[in-house]
């Protein structure tokens, strides 16, 4: 694009139109279900401590408030925040919002994007995905039902390796013809490696495809499965080769949580990547008791550019970051 067209929107009129009608259709889905919709901060004090997600930093002028701006970051999920409000007793929630996370450009990235994330009181991961089928399939028109596949599954299927059984050398191995050179990686990062850039682009392109049963080291904020402890009680959403959704059965014990907080920042500093600060009132919320309960989080620029055929991202946003 020239310079001079370079105010011009990455979407065209009609890619407005269609994320308008989305929208309201997502209201209407979840109106339908008694679902509250709710709005949460989109500035944090706490920003995540997962290791592949970059919380992008905030600068206020040192007068507001008097909140030191190094506290500041822009939300990369609403969940910390949503999860606190499903222990103050909302009930089920939901929640359309704006979400930033740095380092994230390309095809199907943006920094700046758009998440449905809800939560559902008292549902197990089997209902929860029953919904999100239910809800994606309508969105998007799809009229065949979803696959569902263990994480194993997906990897003898694709790879023909048991990710659970696998040697580092046989992971390091099937990573090899991609020549990417990231590094050392540990177990983790081979499998996220390999997910991420061979098994996930296979899936969902006949039809929708759920993955669940992901390693328990895995887990983030997911409840380890007690019929098999080396797998988490979560699942992702894959269309047409895109990852569209990340849902879990939350763990709701504070003291777990903490640890795997910790574990992150031990993760981190291995990686060379700084400590993040923990959120102390997600963990008092959790402490003053988390009702038992299943939430997703849904990109909604993804599954735009699904419903409408998009190949690149920018053009189902009116203006992507770089031309913000």
């Amino acid at each position: 694009m020239t310079q001079g067209a370079d105010w011009r929107p990455g979407a065209a009129r009609a890619q407005l139109v269609a994320r308008a009608r989305l929208l309201a259709r997502i209201r209407e889905f979840f109106a339908a279900r008694a679902v509250l919709e709710v709005d949460t901060p989109f500035i944090v004090n706490a920003a995540v401590s997962d290791v592949h997600i970059h919380c992008a930093r905030v600068e206020l002028m040192p007068e507001a408030q008097g909140v030191p701006a190094a506290r500041l970051f822009l939300q990369s999920s609403p969940e910390y925040a949503m999860k606190r409000l499903l222990a103050a007793g909302s009930g089920d929630i939901y929640q359309v919002c704006h979400v930033a996370r740095a380092l994230e450009s390309g095809r199907v990235h943006n920094p700046e994007f758009t998440l449905l994330e809800w939560y559902r009181v008292g549902f197990s991961l089997e209902a929860l995905m029953d919904e999100v089928e239910l809800l994606v399939r309508e969105l998007t028109g799809d009229p065949l039902a979803a696959e569902r596949l263990t994480y194993r599954e997906a990897f003898l299927r694709e790879l023909a390796l048991d990710p659970f059984a696998a040697t580092q050398a046989q992971l390091a191995q099937a990573a090899a013809p991609l020549a990417l050179h990231p590094g050392p990686l540990d177990r983790d990062g081979h499998l996220e490696l390999l997910m991420g850039a061979l098994v996930g682009p296979r899936l969902g392109l006949k039809r929708l495809t759920f993955v669940h049963g992901y390693p328990a080291s895995q887990a983030a904020l997911a409840r380890l499965d007690p019929a098999d402890p080396r797998t988490a009680e979560r699942f992702e959403l894959y269309g047409r080769g895109i990852e569209l959704a990340n849902g879990f059965h939350e763990l709701t014990d504070p003291r777990q949580q903490r640890a795997r907080f910790e574990a992150d920042n031990a993760a981190r500093g291995r990686a060379g990547l700084p400590a993040q600060a923990l959120d102390e009132r997600l963990l008092a919320a959790l402490a003053s008791g988390l009702p038992d309960c299943a939430g997703v989080a849904l990109g909604l620029d993804r599954l735009l550019m699904l419903a409408t055929g998009a190949s690149h991202i920018e053009e189902v946003l009116a203006f992507p970051t770089r031309r913000a």
